[in-house]
């Protein structure tokens, strides 16, 4: 089973890149909020705890994210996940290890797209457009969004580093010349 976790700021390139990595890879996407919302329109026992948290407007605790993931990763056949938003905090990161180790695999990779702030800034506006999403359309909440990312994933990515599984990827330029790193980044791995 070959497993990885995609990293990035808000506006990276994310969701763009997991779904051409997922393709080439045959790899299950894990996305928390989609395993938060099937719990939810599921109501699952998990699913109904996270809503009561979700209605009064508090974060949805770790013990509740985690053993949604794990649940997820326990249903599922898969060659290998993608994780997607998660873990996204150091106590995470080594729950989700404590959970693969269940299952004897592990995360193989993590790739961490790097890309120029003041670009991310341009990119969220612009979608903010399109998107109708209220947090890319003021840049003093998209600035506070990349703060929150430095001082939550810095962290966790450091924790990979130690692991040697961490690769900080270069996330500017074409769709598909970012895709072109990320593979090489994946491929050293799979032949190593």
């Amino acid at each position: 089973m070959f497993n990885l976790i995609i990293f990035g700021p808000p506006g990276a390139g994310k969701g763009t890149q997991s779904a051409m990595l997922i393709e080439k890879y045959g790899l299950t996407h894990l996305s928390t909020g989609d395993v938060f919302r099937a719990n939810i329109k599921g109501e699952t026992e998990l699913g109904v705890l996270a809503k009561s948290y979700m209605d009064k407007g508090e974060l949805v605790p770790d013990s509740v994210t985690i053993a949604m993931v794990e649940d997820f990763v326990k249903s599922h056949e898969a060659k290998g996940f993608i994780f997607d938003g998660f873990p996204r905090t150091l106590s995470q990161g080594e729950a989700l290890d404590e959970i693969l180790t269940k299952f004897g695999t592990q995360i193989n990779v993590v790739l961490a797209l790097e890309v120029d702030e003041d670009e991310l800034v341009k990119r969220l506006l612009e979608r903010g457009k399109s998107s109708g999403r209220v947090d890319d359309q003021d840049e003093t909440i998209i600035r506070n969004r990349f703060k929150e990312y430095n001082d939550k994933t810095e962290p966790l990515l450091a924790f990979y580093e130690k692991q040697n599984k961490a690769n900080r990827v270069f996330g500017m330029g074409e769709i598909d010349e970012i895709f072109g790193r990320l593979c090489e980044a994946i491929d050293a791995k799979l032949n190593s």
